[in-house]
This record gives C-alpha cells, structure tokens and sequence, in this order.
C-alpha cells in the first residue's frame, strides 16, 4: 500500500498508484532533447542462459525513450562474447557490449595498473566502472540508470520511475535511488538489509558518538542495497565506487560527500521485487551473505574512519552486543509484520542469520584494523584522465573494435 510519508535527509518519491506507465513514458520523451536518457546494464555471461534477462530484454524493447544503452559483460571468452552480441542485437536502441575479459580491455587495464589505477578485483564494480568510462566517452547520455540483469519481476514502469528524476528538466536531482518491498513467494526476503545493513547503522550511531550525519542520511534510504539507481552523467566523473560487495553502500557514501542532499532522492519503483538470491554460507566467509556483510560492515567502518571515528577491538565488541540486541528486536518487529500479512516467517533461521553477521561485525572489524592500507575504492575517472588524457577515446576505440571485429568475420 502506497504512502506519502517523508522521512529522514533524503526526498521519497511514492508511488501513489495514479499513473500509468505509459503516461510516464510519454514524459520522458518530452525530455529527450533537453535531457538523453541511457541505460548501464552489468551482466555475467552466465546470465544470458536465465528466463530472468530473457524478460528484461524483451521488456526493454519497447523502451524508445532510451539514447544508449550499455551492456557490460564478464566472465566471457571470446565465442561467448559473440553469442552476447548476438543475443543483444534483438534490442532496436543503440546498444554497445563491452567485453570486459577481451584483450583490448585487458589491455587498457594493464596500462592503469602501471599506474596504480586499475580495478583491484573483478566483480560488478569493475563492470560498472568501467561501462561509466564508456558512457563518459562517448558523451550522448546526461540521465544514466543502472540495474541489475538478475531482476526476476522486471517491468519496463521500474526504468521509468527510477529515470525520471533525474529526466526531469524541473527537478534538481543528480541521483535516484530505487526501492521496493522484498516480499516473493510469500515471505520477507532482503536479510542482509533487514538483519544487518539497518541494525548495524543503528548501532553505529550508538556507539560511534558525533558521526549522526552520515549516518543518518544512511539511515533515511528504505533499501540501502537496491542495485538499482540513476544519475546525471556529471556524477561519473568524479564519484569512486568500491569493487566489492560494499558497492551500493559505498555509491550512498559517495553522493553524500560530493553532493548536498537536496539532490539526492529515493524513488518508488515497484511493488514487488524478486533477483536471485545468495546462499548464506556460514561456513565460509569469502562466499555468499557472509562475504556480502562483511564487505558492507568494512564500507562503513571506512566511511566512519575517513569523518574522524577511531576504531578500536574494545569498540568492535561493544558495537557487536549493540548489535546483536537491536537485531533480534528486529527480528520479533518483522515476525508480527509477516504474521499480521500473512506471510511465512521462520524465525530460528533469522536468528541464524542474526547470529552470522554478529561475528561477521567482528570479522570486518579485524579485516579493517589488520590492513590500515586498503584501498578498495576505484580511483574516479577524474583522476584516470589526469594521468591519462586520452584514456576515454582509447576505452571507446576499443570497444568499438571489438565490436567491428566480429561483424567483419
């Protein structure tokens, strides 16, 4: 059920249930000329093979608003980079796959390490980033959105909605961040938002004293950890994205440091929401939910770290037990959510997961203390072009050659 309530630093843009899509995509044309609209669409080749990016595609078809769109692809070889090109060729806008593992790429990622510029590690941040390279290269998007190719209930009002704050010439807004309600085959899902993300802001504003700010502008998202967002194209140049699973809170973290919160919004932009999901792992922290929150938990211990906090093993131990309270207080609030909605709710195995991500609290506590050093932050594409001034018209060279390469065989 919609509301109208605001709440936190941040504006909230509702969905009040009044308008049709196509009403809203007939705006967005109207913003066409004074405002071209592209799309970043990250993917890993294996998701060419689910029912999940079939239906974004052909629901994307229709979307004729749309300047670019730019699809980057990992963990391809070079028949499957084909076969990606030939997969997207159904998509009547201009489109460009980016062959992030091909040579061309490679190479151009080799000449940023010569420079300590380059990604530390692969995964969906050094997809992004480098598909924002592209879309600053080739200067045509000024709205840009991106969402995630595992979106399992994807309709094309969810583009619309979360594009047109940034569309709108009326609007001062530079970002958008889209949330929705995580509920799919009747139960809660978004653990790692619900159990952790929320519990532990919580608790860092309890124990980690003069930081409000930051912390409260956090606190104001309904769904920190959306995959989905839009942003002018100016955004780009300057903004530094992590390359692990810290990336969403990381990209929150960073628009509060560049931008003054009038310009930053959350939009409405679906009422049900279902991806794939991630295994918990308990038994080994590198992999699924437990790798996931003890990336966020070390993003937020940087953020803090940078506003003047001083971490201590005394202050991760008392901020584990405040956390480990407000969670399962979370835990019984969202138990008598789902029990007046008639949804399932299992509370032994949120108790686990509870459990998990108290000790993945102190485990990122010790990461952060035992690697003063880290960086996992990619360097802005500002700081790229100061070293390289030609670095955007070489990554557009390429991309374009790989793409002339298979049409010519």
């Amino acid at each position: 059920m919609a509301d109208f309530y605001q709440n936190g630093s941040i504006a909230t843009l509702h969905n009040l249930g009044q308008r049709s899509t196509e009403d809203l995509e007939n705006e967005l044309r109207s913003f066409m000329d004074h405002k071209p609209m592209g799309l970043v669409l990250p993917s890993l080749y294996s998701e060419l093979k689910t029912d999940a990016l079939e239906d974004i595609v052909q629901k994307l078809k229709p979307v004729d608003y749309l300047e670019q769109i730019i699809i980057g692809l990992d963990r391809a070889t070079k028949d499957e980079y084909k076969h990606a090109l030939k997969y997207f060729s159904r998509l009547p806008q201009d489109h460009t796959v980016l062959w992030n593992d091909g040579p061309r790429l490679r190479k151009i990622d080799a000449l940023l390490e010569s420079q300590n510029l380059a990604p530390k590690e692969p995964g969906k941040g050094r997809n992004v980033w480098f598909c924002f390279g592209y879309a600053l290269a080739c200067k045509r998007a000024k709205a840009i959105a991106l969402h995630d190719c595992d979106i399992k209930t994807y309709d094309r009002s969810m583009l619309a909605r979360l594009i047109y704050p940034i569309a709108n010439p009326n609007f001062n807004y530079e970002f958008s961040k889209g949330f929705y309600s995580r509920i799919a085959d009747n139960k809660l899902n978004g653990r790692v938002c619900r159990l952790l993300v929320t519990p532990l802001i919580r608790s860092l504003k309890t124990v980690c004293k003069g930081h409000d700010d930051l912390l409260d502008y956090l606190d104001s998202f309904r769904y920190p950890l959306a995959g989905e967002f839009a942003m002018s194209a100016q955004v780009l140049n300057d903004i530094r994205i992590p390359s692990d699973w810290g990336l969403e809170m990381g990209v929150l973290s960073e628009m509060k440091r560049n931008y003054n919160e009038n310009h930053i919004c959350q939009v409405d932009i679906a009422d049900v929401y279902d991806h794939k999901h991630q295994i918990l792992s308990p038994e080994d922290k590198a992999k699924g939910l437990s790798k996931m929150s003890i990336d966020i938990a070390k993003s937020l211990y940087r953020k803090l770290a940078i506003e003047g906090q001083v971490f201590t093993p005394e202050l991760f131990r008392t901020l584990k037990a405040t956390y480990y309270r407000i969670a399962l207080d979370m835990v019984k609030r969202y138990s008598a959510d789902a029990a007046l909605n008639g949804l399932m709710y299992d509370n032994h195995a949120e108790g686990l997961s509870v459990e998990l991500f108290a000790e993945n609290i102190i485990e990122a506590g010790h990461n952060f203390m035992d690697n003063p050093m880290d960086t996992p932050f990619m360097p802005s594409w500002n700081r790229v072009i100061s070293a390289f001034p030609n670095i955007l018209e070489e990554l557009k060279t390429a991309v374009e050659e790989d793409t002339k390469e298979y049409f010519e065989q």
